[in-house]
């Protein structure tokens, strides 16, 4: 038997030259060399991240099943799910702990800061989302390090507590992504990208300059505009070596869709999340789900938001779960296409965390306790229904910690996490 190589090289290694510092990819060198072949395909494939807002919620009672464990009976929505059995885990009694009722708490959903960070909606002190987090960490091996999709409200942010932009446009993310410029148009990109980096160079000396004549919130106020000059330059010097690299071609037509079509534009969404990690355009995508004003979808008669503010209203309620049944099955639709792609022996749903999930438990009330959460694939063992207490809940930010662990990062906490939620395996 070959022996197993004990001198392993670290992931961490990096490589040194004029002050710069290269992380190297994962190489067979780190790998056990008692591994086997499959062992270490799994290991090469790379993870993915999707998260997915909503700002409406899901109706509890459809939702959360009365048993935990897998052998759970499925509810009303479940059911929709149900051919997915076991590639998905429901949580219920989970949510940012101490967080005040409120549609405003939505900026917070995937950066879990403390409470203090959102006390009301004219004081909001955001931190990191989830998705900038990992795509810090793993963005640099792809095209693009992170994707902001949809419109609705920003949930997404840096790490001084501003929100990164979202595309809310299909047809024009889909030719930044898959569509080959014209040899003309390259070469103006790649002056676009070279004047952007010559002009935050000139930005940069003069902030130098200025700093040392300002009071202490002044220059508060440089670093954050410093910090995003230092994001930009990073993004810039990404697109300069992705510049002259084949798109991926992929054989779809995006649409445009008005705003009553709110399904369909879920639908095309999930389309193109789907393409981005086919391709391995991008490793970590987060997902806005805006809401859906007056939807065209059989049986509905009221707009989206009055359903959702039901107060307990029958009619309402069933008005809601049209809508609600509608975009489950487009998210199950969403799973199943990750399931039926296969990717070094695994399926690309196996190879991606996702997780669905809103600020809002009860959006008649605008309570932020015992939120609506699904992940899914991700290579969790998924023991079904994970039920915490519904008056004492468990904090949303340790199962994010879990989900970073999952994605190969070394992280000891993330947002307000106490640990790591083990209930996931």
């Amino acid at each position: 038997m070959k022996p197993i190589n004990t001198h392993l090289m670290s992931r961490r290694t990096l490589l040194r030259s004029a002050g710069v510092c290269i992380g190297l990819p994962l190489l067979d060198a780190m790998l056990p060399g008692g591994l086997h072949a499959e062992e270490k395909a799994e290991n090469m494939a790379p993870r993915r991240m999707v998260l997915i807002g909503r700002p409406l919620g899901l109706h509890a009672p459809h939702l959360f099943p009365e048993k935990a464990g897998k052998d759970y009976e499925a509810t009303r929505y479940l059911k929709i799910l149900e051919p997915l059995r076991g590639d998905f885990t429901v949580i219920s009694g989970i949510s940012h702990l101490g967080y005040p009722s409120g549609h405003f708490t939505d900026v917070a959903l995937f950066t879990g800061v403390p409470p203090t960070g959102v006390r009301s909606e004219r004081d909001i002190r955001n931190s990191v989302s989830l998705d900038y987090f990992v795509a810090d960490r793993v963005g640099r091996e792809t095209r693009v390090p992170s994707l902001t999709l949809g419109n609705g409200v920003p949930l997404s942010w840096n790490y001084k507590g501003v929100a990164n932009p979202s595309q809310g446009r299909v047809t024009q993310l889909f030719k930044q992504l898959f569509i080959e410029g014209t040899p003309d148009e390259v070469a103006k990109e790649t002056r676009r990208l070279e004047d952007g980096q010559s002009i935050l160079d000139g930005v940069r000396g003069q902030m130098k300059s200025l700093s040392g004549k300002l009071g202490a919130s002044d220059r508060d106020r440089i670093d954050l505009f410093a910090t995003s000059i230092r994001e930009a330059e990073q993004r810039l010097q990404q697109d300069q070596a992705w510049t002259h690299k084949p798109k991926p071609k992929v054989d779809y037509k995006p649409q445009e869709f008005d705003g009553a079509m709110m399904v369909e534009k879920e639908r095309q969404w999930y389309d193109i999340v789907r393409l981005v990690l086919q391709t391995d355009t991008s490793r970590v995508v987060l997902l806005v789900h805006g809401e859906g004003g007056n939807p065209k979808i059989p049986g509905l008669t009221i707009g989206h938001h009055d359903a959702s503010h039901h107060g307990q209203d029958e009619h309402k309620i069933e008005q809601l779960a049209i809508v609600e049944e509608a975009e489950l099955k487009a998210f199950a639709d969403f799973l199943a296409s990750l399931k039926g792609i296969n990717e070094n022996g695994r399926t690309l749903l196996e190879k991606s965390s996702i997780l669905i999930a809103s600020n809002l438990g009860n959006a008649s009330a605008h309570k932020t306790d015992n939120l609506p959460v699904i992940v899914a694939g991700g290579g969790f063992k998924h023991p079904g229904h994970v039920a915490f207490d519904r008056k004492n809940n468990k904090a949303l930010s340790n199962m994010y910690l879990r989900m970073i662990h999952q994605m190969g990062i070394d992280a000891p906490s993330f947002g307000s996490s106490t640990a790591a939620m083990s209930e996931l395996g």
